[in-house]
């Protein structure tokens, strides 16, 4: 079994992501975090873990009902040309990281002008299966799992920082308090870098169903902090509130009836490590 060196993740995370229990929240811009393998992989399991049930194949996936395909350990959104989605694209500031990183892309990939997915729909993907294009790709995603968890760190710091900064100024420090205690826990850490991978900041005017969020912003201003839970038990409920609420207001059924019970059991995954 993985161990991990929790104290070394948590110092090295604090350095980088400092709430100040002000009005404004100070993460360092460019987050140069420098944490140790094992500590990155294990976020990064965690995270593959939710997405994919590990499963090497669900690192290039496409799912039914969506305009984009999901990839890598984060299923990082790729809007095709013609797609102008109300979701936020990751996949391409993934693929900046890694390139930052000093990883070599297949050549395809790194031509790809406009960097846009070329597959025009889910079914040009489902044909282009065995295609080399996309053999490349999936060992790229695979070979890459702990850049990609460090692009996730650096994603969830940043929007730390954009999180708090975006809510009504008589909310910033009762959020800041709520997210330097939440974030001084293993456990409390890893919910919110997967929170912000699994549904985001919740900053995007575009990311609203009538009128109403689901990312980690709307997360926290729902949490009931005084209800004698602890912070991530307060954290796990208001997450559950906020997703079932999105499924609601969906104009889709599938999203009540096959993805949000997926992601109502993703978030029983945020506890501290030793709790069953």
């Amino acid at each position: 079994m993985l161990r991990i060196d929790y104290e070394s993740l948590l110092i090295g995370l604090v350095l980088v992501v400092f709430l100040s229990g002000s009005q404004q929240a100070s993460a360092l811009p460019g987050l140069d975090i420098v944490l140790g393998p094992a500590e990155l992989n294990w976020i990064g399991d965690q995270v593959f873990r939710n997405e994919c049930a590990g499963r090497e194949a669900c690192l290039v996936h496409w799912n039914e009902g969506e305009a984009f395909p999901s990839l890598g350990i984060g299923h990082f959104i790729w809007y095709p040309t013609a797609v102008d989605g109300p979701f936020v694209e990751s996949f391409p500031a993934m693929i900046d990281y890694l390139t930052r990183q000093g990883v070599e892309l297949p050549d395809w990939l790194a031509g790809l002008v406009p960097f846009d997915a070329p597959w025009a729909d889910r079914e040009a993907f489902l044909q282009a299966t065995d295609t080399r294009r996309l053999a490349e790709l999936r060992q790229l995603l695979s070979s890459t799992k702990d850049h990609q968890a460090g692009f996730l760190v650096q994603r969830a710091a940043k929007g730390l920082d954009r999180v708090v900064n975006a809510a009504p100024s008589s909310e910033r420090s009762r959020l800041s308090d709520t997210i330097e205690a939440l974030t001084s826990t293993p456990g409390g850490m890893y919910a919110v870098i997967d929170y912000v991978s699994f549904k985001g900041e919740g900053l995007a005017d575009s990311e609203r169903y009538n009128g109403q969020g689901w990312g980690l912003l709307q997360v926290f201003q729902a949490m009931d902090i005084n209800g004698g839970e602890t912070l991530l038990q307060a954290f796990r409920d208001s997450a559950a509130l906020i997703l079932t609420r999105r499924a609601e207001n969906a104009g889709k059924p599938i999203e009540k009836e096959r993805w949000l019970p997926g992601w109502l059991n993703r978030l029983d995954t945020y506890r501290e490590p030793d709790q069953p």
